[in-house]
């Protein structure tokens, strides 16, 4: 993967921007001098945030495709060719699985998974061309763990881990990284809103856990992305399951390698 060392000037679009995680990763980069692009579905906290760290940006549903095109499309015409897409957008909505509407199955699933996908398959033509371009994907310790309460949430975080693992093959032999970040509970206003929903087991399982401030997760995910490094755990347990579960995946790199080279070779 390659090093990153000099950010100015580089455009990098961040969905769910607004707030949260992706507002503190926008600011990570506005800090380093690129030119930020935010995208969010609410447009009054997006354009206050916009304004706040001197970024452009466009008020988009990540759960819809054509929405999130045309709102890239209009920030890359604005400032240039995406160099990176930060998909940070995503919500949690706890609950047991039989209390859990099925339309909120579908909503974790449509904004924290396919939202991604979306924002990924808009940019990464360009990227392919240009031989260059870095995707930052925001997982979580749930890919890794059954927490109780998180039926609907887990698996949707578990999606986005093995959307990274498979695209990784298929991209990076031609310029673009692919990064994910897990991070644990993180102070936000959707942790807030999530705690409020939360089954009394769920809250001893994670009331433990003190919320780390989405300052260092988004410097973290900015560092990682500048040291060329694919997967990004801040905490000891989840760097703890993240050596344990990459296991598999690091044993079979190199025979996936050889064997996608040599089918391509024939093909």
């Amino acid at each position: 993967m390659a090093r990153v060392k000099d950010w100015v000037g580089k455009h990098v679009i961040v969905t769910g921007g607004s707030e949260g995680i992706g507002a503190a990763v926008a600011e990570a980069f506005a800090g380093r001098g690129a030119q930020v692009s935010l995208i969010a579905r609410r447009k009054l906290p997006l354009r206050d945030t916009a304004k706040r760290l001197g970024a452009d940006w466009a008020a988009a549903d990540v759960t819809s495709a054509d929405q999130l095109a045309s709102a890239i499309t209009e920030l890359e015409q604005r400032n240039g060719p995406c160099e990176v897409i930060a998909c940070c957008a995503g919500l949690a909505l706890p609950g047991r699985f039989l209390e859990v509407r099925p339309d909120e199955f579908e909503a974790q699933m449509s904004a924290n998974y396919l939202g991604a996908v979306h924002a990924v398959r808009r940019v990464l033509p360009g990227m392919v061309e240009r031989s260059r371009g870095k995707i930052l994907l925001v997982s979580s310790t749930s890919a890794f763990l059954g927490i109780t309460g998180y039926t609907a949430y887990g698996p949707t975080k578990a999606s986005i881990r093995q959307l990274a693992l498979c695209l990784r093959y298929e991209v990076e032999p031609k310029g673009v990284d692919v990064t994910v970040i897990y991070p644990a509970d993180t102070d936000t206003p959707g942790l807030a809103m999530e705690n409020t929903r939360k089954p009394v087991e769920t809250k001893a399982i994670t009331g433990s856990i003190e919320p780390m401030p989405a300052e260092r997760v988004a410097e973290a995910a900015v560092r990682g992305l500048e040291r060329g490094r694919h997967h990004i755990a801040l905490d000891p347990l989840t760097r703890f399951f993240l050596a344990w579960a990459n296991l598999p995946e690091d044993i079979a790199r190199p025979f996936m390698r050889r064997t996608i080279a040599k089918a391509l070779r024939g093909s």
